[in-house]
Parts: C-alpha cells; structure tokens; sequence
C-alpha cells in the first residue's frame, strides 16, 4: 500500500517552499519546485502500487497511462 503519508508531506512542504520562493519572485523556481515534488510523489506512488500489486494480487495487471 502506498505510504500516504509521505505523499502529503511531499506536497505540502513542495507548497511551503514555492510560497516562499514566489514570495521572492521566484515564479520559475516556484513551478520547478512543485512539479518536481509531483514527479517524486507519482514515481513513489507507482513504484508502491506496482509492488503491492505484484506480490498481493498477482493475477491483476497495473497499468500505467
């Protein structure tokens, strides 16, 4: 099962971090430092699910768009 928790602290620290970087005038690190924080949050996500998947349900498939 994915681990929710570091999810959520991924995006809500990535959030805090682009607040004060846009607060400096920082807009292009401010959208560098969320989709970032995305891309670590979805490969965790993934990698988490697909394991899950692999060892619990072994006849169903993920697929991944």
């Amino acid at each position: 099962m994915p681990d929710f928790e570091y999810l959520y602290h991924t995006m809500v620290h990535a959030a805090e971090d682009a607040i004060d970087a846009m607060e400096g005038g920082n807009v292009w690190d401010a959208k560098r430092i969320l989709i970032d924080a995305e891309r670590r949050a979805e490969t965790r996500y993934i990698d988490e699910s697909a394991t899950d998947e692999e060892f619990d349900y072994p006849a169903q498939l993920v697929v991944v768009k």
